[in-house]
């Protein structure tokens, strides 16, 4: 997308190709994770079948990227750090989560740009969500 076409994309989720990017995107991080011996750690939080974090994934973003907010109609404020508190979640696995959400926004070949601003916002949300302490291992 050009310069001109960004600045016409007034939400980051009309920048990103709107809800059948942000499926794509998600679809492709969940499957990186399923597929990728380096996120091990990352997939054993998550239950034995991935289509319910799939799509909670996929409202979410839609909704923070500046779409339709269908998670917040189905389960209100998404609360994210307090929804994950019943997980651990140390640098190990917020590494494993940017690297896999970096992995998949390439392999979707979202624009560069949107894709450093995405990696930013996502990093601090990221950072935000540790509540184990841990070594980082960075992939």
């Amino acid at each position: 997308m050009s310069q001109d076409s960004t600045e016409a994309a007034k939400t980051a989720f009309a920048w990103i190709g709107g809800e059948a990017a942000v499926r794509g995107l998600v679809d492709r991080f969940y499957d990186l994770m399923d597929l990728e011996p380096g996120y091990a750690q990352l997939r054993s939080l998550h239950p034995s079948t991935l289509e319910g974090s799939r799509d909670k994934l996929h409202w979410f973003l839609c909704g923070w990227l500046g779409g339709p907010d269908y998670f917040v109609e189905r389960f209100g404020h998404p609360r994210l750090r307090a929804r994950h508190l019943p997980f651990k979640i140390g640098p190990l696995e917020r590494d494993q989560w940017m690297s896999c959400m970096r992995q998949a926004m390439a392999d979707c070949a979202l624009d560069p740009v949107l894709q450093q601003r995405l990696g930013e916002s996502f990093q601090g949300t990221a950072d935000w969500m540790v509540n184990q302490p841990g070594v980082s291992k960075v992939l």
